[in-house]
């Protein structure tokens, strides 16, 4: 047993990444949606607690304005949601910017955050990456998290390829990344997540890549 005590902390799962310029392409958002619900009942099974996250912005904003509809939490996953849980209200990428949550964390004695909900390539990433800089070991549901076609002056990525990519770049730094499946066997073990480090993943890469 390792002792490891576990918070799974839901992302953002609101009405603007179901619909309108944010919608999550990939996992398709109702699968991803699926793999959340089964995350936070094994959670519950299991006694790991829950934190709900939620994005505001100022009314009158492209997006989570207060008091739209694109704020509100997505109704297929209300009905999951314990009036007991901690909630956070955020205004930036990373759940811990100008946040109490890592007071709340503390108060719950956790050393491990483990994510779901939205987006890959926006709040989940950047929200993992903050993790160690608070003591905090980070794991993230690569099917309980979603990314969006993304396209600018940098260039143009798919969604997929977005999403694949940054669940690598976090595994090789960041997070323990692992599907759903594997994370409730590692909760109901006690056990962590297997994990790669960026020597490892450079040196895979490198054979992977430059042999050939």
């Amino acid at each position: 047993m390792s002792g490891r005590r576990r918070v799974l902390i839901v992302v953002d799962v609101q009405n603007e990444y179901l619909e309108g310029p944010l919608a999550v392409q990939y996992p398709p958002f109702t699968e991803s949606l699926e793999r959340i619900r089964s995350a936070v009942q094994t959670a519950v099974q299991h006694d790991v607690p829950v934190v709900l996250v939620e994005h505001e912005n100022p009314a009158g904003a492209a997006a989570f304005a207060a008091d739209s509809p694109g704020r509100a939490v997505v109704s297929r996953f209300a009905a999951e949601i314990d009036a007991n849980w901690p909630r956070v209200v955020k205004r930036y990428a990373s759940a811990f910017d100008a946040t109490d949550l890592a007071s709340v964390l503390a108060g719950l004695k956790v050393d491990t955050i483990s994510l779901v909900g939205y987006m890959t390539n926006n709040c989940i990433i950047a929200t993992a990456a903050s993790a160690a800089p608070h003591g905090l070991t980070a794991e993230v549901l690569s099917d309980a998290v979603g990314a969006i076609d993304l396209s600018n002056d940098a260039g143009s990525v798919p969604a997929q390829q977005v999403h694949e990519t940054l669940m690598t770049l976090l595994d090789s730094n960041f997070a323990a990344v692992a599907d759903t499946s594997a994370w409730a066997q590692a909760v109901a073990s006690d056990t962590p997540l297997p994990r790669s480090n960026l020597v490892a993943s450079a040196l895979a890469g490198r054979s992977r890549y430059q042999s050939r």
